[in-house]
């Protein structure tokens, strides 16, 4: 026997719950479930300063919290576990858990956000959070007028790296091929740009630094000549992309040339009527907290509206 549910949300990050809160507030009696990473991305956060709310800055999982604590109390049921299969093509929704527990949903939120893509050394794992970041426009702020570097070739890594040369000492950009991808403008801006330097044909071989000081440098390898050189930072910027957890999703609901889900303007209503999508995992352009917390809010108001339209 299926257990029945009016509204769901899949995923906890800022867009999973804030959907949670104004879900309950509006006594949908929403239910989360956590998925495989509780507090989503957020959580990988040493310190948040740009959220409005907190002048003196929170911790990712501090801030999770909260918002945890803020759905309970309006009456969100919160629960671990992950959506391990689904049949959107009948209503109410059809759904399974953990391979298991099957469950029957009125209204679906899907809130399950986007992974940064990080090199997949093995010394990068020890300072994520601690002088290696996915996100410039986050942490950039940490490294005023200190020396840093940004892996990527493409626009957003050279968003980045004009970003962090606004801020920063001296910005090195890593760029694995002879050439960038990015907007002719953006590589103009670059270019005349002296506080930016490009290593060009170079991959990152490994990150240097102690958990004391966090990243102190970074080696690297030249693919054309084999040389090795070090560079002496004090933070390492991935801009090489994110892939959004949509894979579960992606035999109903269409998705775009990046997969991620796509929506109807000025919406988080998917193709499927009563299928809505919030937060990064629709997001290929923004991919902060703020704005994924508004279009939770976004994706409750128009599933609650759903609901009442059913009835």
């Amino acid at each position: 026997m299926a257990e029945k549910i009016k509204c769901l949300i899949i995923g906890s990050g800022p867009a999973g719950l804030t959907a949670a809160i104004y879900a309950s507030r509006a006594n949908l009696k929403p239910i989360v479930y956590e998925g495989t990473l509780p507090g989503g991305q957020l959580t990988m956060t040493s310190e948040i300063e740009n959220f409005p709310g907190y002048p003196e800055g929170i911790s990712g999982i501090e801030m999770m919290e909260d918002l945890k604590k803020q759905a309970k109390k309006f009456g969100t049921e919160i629960r671990y576990g992950a959506i391990t299969d689904l049949d959107f093509s009948k209503y109410p929704f059809h759904l399974v858990v953990d391979n298991e527990n099957r469950i029957e949903a009125e209204s679906i939120i899907i809130a399950t956000g986007a992974s940064a893509n990080y090199l997949g050394i093995e010394s990068e794992k020890e300072f994520i959070g601690n002088g290696v970041s996915a996100c410039a426009v986050c942490d950039g702020f940490f490294y005023r007028g200190k020396d840093v570097a940004v892996v990527g070739g493409g626009d957003t890594a050279a968003e980045d790296v004009l970003y962090l040369a606004g801020l920063c000492n001296q910005v090195y950009l890593i760029v694995r091929r002879d050439q960038l991808r990015a907007s002719k403008i953006m590589q103009q801006k670059i270019l005349q740009n002296d506080k930016i330097k490009i290593f060009w044909n170079n991959n990152v071989k490994k990150v240097l630094g102690n958990q004391d000081d966090g990243v102190t440098g970074i080696l690297i390898n030249n693919n054309k000549t084999n040389e090795n050189n070090s560079l002496d930072i004090n933070g390492l910027f991935l801009a090489i992309g994110h892939t959004p957890s949509t894979k579960l999703f992606q035999k109903y609901i269409e998705i775009d040339e990046e997969n991620y889900i796509k929506t109807k303007p000025n919406s988080t209503q998917t193709n499927i009527s009563g299928v809505f999508a919030c937060g990064d995992v629709k997001d290929s352009v923004f991919q902060q907290a703020i704005v994924a917390a508004g279009s939770g809010c976004m994706a409750a108001l128009e599933a609650e509206k759903f609901l009442l339209e059913k009835e």
